[in-house]
């Protein structure tokens, strides 16, 4: 039992997670169809009387998950549970924090920024989970990563669908002040810990990653990557825009 816990909660020292495989597919594709089927039935959970312990249970998983990111780390400390690395300086981290207080509360302004969080910063560890390259479907942090990311987007949707929260301008503004705030966090602690590397912005990364296509230069990398991020940004408040414009038609 030991042996097994131990390559279970460990990490492999080769390769065991490619992009773009079954394993890479998989949990995307089944949160896709979790949110289609939200959006399918949700004036049937809206009526359901244990229709709170459906959000419940997204703050239970989104927490959870997070938290077993540390758990593991203290379990195994050949992982190494040092603050180069592993100090709860994350967008995907907070946004899950953020997404189990707002299913819970119903809560518009922790919606307003996680909902630009994930669809603008948090999509990017969809298209390339590069903390998972050595951790393959056989690891426990394969599982934690897809629960903590993928859950994200459910409670989102499906505070849209079954509740009816929106962004707006003044959430646009809320989600990008806090995502300011929080690169500043990242910044210093990049600068005070050699070798840290939070929000990606001190160098790339070893593993394959979209990053890889940003300049190496910290004063270049960080102005693309607010350019990029400004876009998405917008990219996601599109279909809002649209629907208002259409509806003052």
């Amino acid at each position: 039992m030991k042996e097994f816990l131990l390559y279970f909660l460990g990490q492999g020292e080769t390769q065991e997670f490619a992009l773009f495989t079954p394993a890479h597919f998989a949990p995307i594709l089944l949160m896709i169809a979790l949110i289609l089927l939200t959006r399918r039935y949700a004036d049937r959970l809206r009526q359901w009387k244990h229709e709170e312990g459906i959000r419940y249970f997204l703050a239970f998983a989104l927490i959870c998950s997070e938290m077993a990111y540390y758990w593991r780390l203290v379990a195994i400390p050949e992982l190494g549970p040092n603050p180069v690395e592993n100090l709860p300086i994350a967008v995907c981290g907070w946004a899950a924090i953020f997404g189990s207080y707002m299913v819970i509360g119903k809560n518009q302004k922790l919606f307003d920024i996680i909902y630009f969080w994930l669809l603008s910063g948090s999509l990017f560890a969809l298209l390339t989970p590069t903390p998972l390259t050595y951790c393959g479907p056989t690891r426990f942090r394969y599982w934690q990563f897809w629960t903590e990311h993928t859950f994200g987007y459910i409670a989102v949707f499906y505070m849209i669908f079954v509740h009816g929260m929106r962004p707006d301008r003044r959430s646009l503004v809320r989600s990008y002040v806090a995502l300011l705030i929080l690169t500043a966090i990242a910044y210093y602690t990049n600068r005070l810990i050699p070798g840290a590397n939070y929000l990606y912005m001190a160098r790339p990364e070893s593993a394959p990653s979209v990053l890889d296509i940003l300049p190496p230069n910290f004063l270049l990398r960080f102005c693309v990557m607010l350019v990029v991020i400004t876009g998405m940004y917008c990219l996601a408040y599109l279909p809002w825009h649209l629907k208002d414009k259409k509806a003052n038609v």
